[in-house]
């Protein structure tokens, strides 16, 4: 019902041919009390029985205004009379007209009609509601929160799409029934009603269609804003993580301000400097791509541009802090390496110069000759120092201001000082090669004896004896004159071989000196290849990036592969060297370092006892890809088992060096502690040798630990009667001896067998 056609009015036709009286009452009763809308006429075909019909006249007569009715109430007897009011197209088949009509369809279809309008104001309502909770939802603080509620929302947003698309699908299917008739005939024609209730469930589905594009465009903003929190919780998380990164990353290289004792500890930090670059790569190069991320989410929109950018811009300023941080760092220690190399050229340079006054002979020297070739030698090098030495000291001081800590302005000035030391030596010598170099020696006056004194007369007169004797005294005066000449001469040599016993221990000192820098040379090259033994290859045995290279028959055996290099490395780093380096200027107290130290150079003896585990491990390993690369990063020429063999060589080397040193040390105050550090460093390799054989012994059945302490131990031929018995000597000369190992204990001696055999 349209509202034109309740304004028009309704006429009723009340159909009760085949009914009673009381029920034809009724209708009109309850169409009197509740029908809606304006009504122009009733029009009741009464029953057709002829006692029906006549109750119902007289009945209607006396109760028509019981009825109440506004309108006219007219009483129908027949079809044709109800023909008379209303035209035949507008009735049904059953009252005589030709209208297409189906009570029960119609029904059907309005009870469909009536159901999906409240589906479709439920639904409204639903989505309403769900709006709301969309609306008023805060977004979340972190990325699990933020993930949590955008799959939420994602998920009830599904459910709700489907619930409107089962809306919409209800209604297309309605929509489709009530155009069924005229798509099953196109001469079918359609009536108000029908046209009507197509226009309802169209307006429905309208309605319903505006609503779900409504919520899509609502649904497609809250999305896009939880998304974009989503962007900014990975943002913030994702700065918070690189912002620790970078901060620590800047306190490690604020904190790194050493620049360096020597040239290898400054290649040293160059070294780990650079590494610790490329390691903090990784970060400056997240922080970066944070940063453009950031970037690209203002120039995308997003609607928390003021959270987002300072972020971005703190972020490019720790990375370019650190960069310059790195830079500066480097540049200090390049300006160290420059300094360093200019010390190790004029530590080196005096240290030639040193070795080459030693090395010439004194006694060669005291010719005009030997002078000549000594101060043509000592010219030619002096020649060199403008290359090699440092020429003046304040502009080092000015130069390297920058890096110039109290340790290293102590060295440069000890440097400069030896430098100083060596030219004063050299033009000393210098001095007195040109003072023997330009001594020429007088040549001797020849005289011609007189004539009369070779004339021997047969009887000379005592006048004549007397002028003989004169003669011969003058010729004796003569001829000794050239001899005390040449021995007056002569006695300046001997001055100078007086003079040359200090010259003498001034290049023992030299020498000793010579010998402390290779030993403090050799003991911090060892220091850097222990440590380089220990990072690249101990160390990433335990990373688990290279586990893959490593072989099951080496996994957890770093211990056997090692022994106990990392306790020799630190003892040679914290402890050795340092004491070493405290006796630069007295050489000859080294041997106190050695004796002080003797009981720690014991953890020798535990190294060389795992050497053959060790080494046969490698063997059965030497081929694992681990090795391979660990050797590759490293860039050594020489596999892993050299370098294993590095402390064995070095407790050898002591030995030699203090042998060098006592050497030059036998009048000083420190021979005596040399010489028991020499005993008791061979005192070390005796019981490393005696060691490692003792652990070679197998088969023995009892305690070695019985026996007693090793006195003695070495190879001897041995000889044994023979099972038959000798019975001469020759026999016995003539018998094979065998080759035995003998260990002498103090309880036992102990005969083995070498393996070989």
């Amino acid at each position: 019902m349209t509202l034109q056609d309740a304004g028009i009015g309704f006429i009723l036709v009340i159909d009760r041919r085949q009914d009673k009286w009381t029920s034809v009452k009724a209708s009109v009763l309850r169409i009197a009390a509740s029908f809606p809308a304006n009504l122009q006429l009733v029009l009741v075909l009464r029953p057709t029985g002829f006692f029906q019909r006549t109750l119902s006249d007289i009945a209607f007569k006396f109760n028509r205004d019981e009825f109440k009715m506004k309108v006219p109430v007219m009483m129908l007897s027949s079809v044709p009379e109800l023909h008379g009011y209303i035209d035949k197209s507008q009735l049904t088949e059953d009252l005589g007209g030709t209208l297409d009509y189906c009570h029960s369809r119609w029904l059907c279809h309005r009870t469909a009609i009536e159901s999906f309008a409240l589906m479709v104001k439920q639904t409204a309502q639903m989505l309403q509601a769900f709006g709301t909770e969309l609306a008023e939802t805060e977004l979340p603080n972190d990325v699990q929160s933020t993930s949590l509620v955008l799959s939420a929302h994602t998920e009830k947003k599904a459910k709700v799409k489907e619930d409107l698309q089962l809306a919409l699908k209800e209604g297309n299917s309605i929509l489709e029934s009530l155009r069924e008739p005229l798509a099953e005939s196109a001469a079918h024609s359609v009536n108000q009603d029908q046209l009507d209730n197509q226009a309802t469930v169209q307006r429905l589905l309208a309605q319903l269609n505006e609503t779900e594009a409504a919520f899509d465009e609502f649904w497609a903003k809250h999305q896009q804003k939880l998304e974009q929190c989503l962007q900014l919780r990975h943002f913030e998380q994702g700065f918070r993580e690189v912002k620790t990164t970078l901060d620590s990353m800047s306190q490690k290289i604020a904190a790194f301000t050493d620049v360096g004792n020597s040239l290898a500890h400054v290649q040293h930090l160059l070294k780990d400097l650079t590494a610790f670059e490329e390691k903090s790569s990784v970060a400056v190069d997240k922080a970066r791509a944070l940063s453009l991320e950031g970037q690209q989410l203002i120039e995308n929109r997003h609607y928390a541009v003021d959270s987002i950018h300072p972020k971005c811009e703190e972020l490019q300023h720790l990375c370019d802090h650190f960069a310059s941080e790195v830079t500066r760092r480097r540049g200090l220690l390049s300006k160290s390496l420059e300094l360093h190399s200019l010390l190790e050229t004029s530590m080196k340079w005096s240290d030639e110069g040193i070795f080459l006054l030693a090395s010439q002979p004194v006694d060669k020297c005291q010719s005009q000759d030997g002078a000549e070739a000594a101060l043509q030698e000592i010219e030619k090098f002096l020649e060199t120092g403008a290359e090699n030495k440092i020429q003046e000291l304040n502009e080092i001081y000015k130069e390297y201001e920058c890096i110039l800590n109290q340790d290293l302005l102590e060295h440069v000035q000890k440097v400069f000082q030896k430098q100083e030391s060596t030219e004063e030596m050299f033009h000393r010598r210098q001095a007195s090669l040109k003072k023997l170099a330009a001594k020429q020696t007088r040549p001797v006056q020849p005289v011609a004896p007189r004539p009369e004194a070779l004339t021997k007369s047969p009887s000379p007169s005592p006048g004549s004896w007397r002028s003989s004797e004169n003669s011969s005294s003058e010729g004796n005066a003569l001829r000794r004159g050239p001899y005390r000449r040449a021995k007056s001469e002569m006695s300046e040599p001997r001055q100078g071989r007086t003079s040359s016993t200090g010259e003498e221990e001034e290049s023992l000192a030299i020498l000793r000196r010579h010998v402390m820098n290779e030993l403090l040379d050799t003991e911090r090259a060892y220091v850097e290849e222990l440590l380089c033994v220990l990072e690249g290859y101990a160390a990433e045995m335990d990373n688990p990036l290279m586990a893959h290279l490593i072989s099951t028959g080496l996994q957890n055996k770093k211990n056997i592969l090692f022994g106990n290099m990392e306790e020799i490395y630190h003892f040679h780093n914290r402890i050795f060297l340092r004491e070493l380096e405290s006796c630069i200027d007295c050489p000859e107290l080294v041997g106190r370092c050695f004796l002080e130290r003797m009981e720690e150079f014991q953890i020798y003896e535990k190294y060389c006892q795992n050497k053959p585990r060790s080494e046969s491990l490698w063997r059965q390993c030497s081929d694992c890809p681990f090795f391979q690369e660990c050797q590759k990063k490293l860039d050594h020429k020489l596999s892993l088992d050299s370098y294993l063999l590095k402390p064995v060589q070095r407790i050898t080397k002591y030995q030699l060096l203090l042998k060098e040193m006592l050497k030059y040390s036998k009048h000083c105050e420190g021979a005596e502690d040399l010489q028991e550090a020499l005993s008791s460093i061979l005192g070390i390799l005796k019981a490393v040798n005696d060691s490692m054989h003792l652990i070679a012994i197998t088969g023995y059945d009892g305690n070695l630990g019985d026996l007693g302490k090793l006195l003695m131990q070495g190879s001897f031929s041995v000889w044994t009667d023979h099972k038959k018995g000798h019975t001469k000597v020759k026999e016995l000369a003539r018998f094979k001896p065998m080759q035995r190992h003998l260990f002498l204990h103090e309880k036992a001696v102990l005969f083995c067998k070498k393996r070989e055999e």
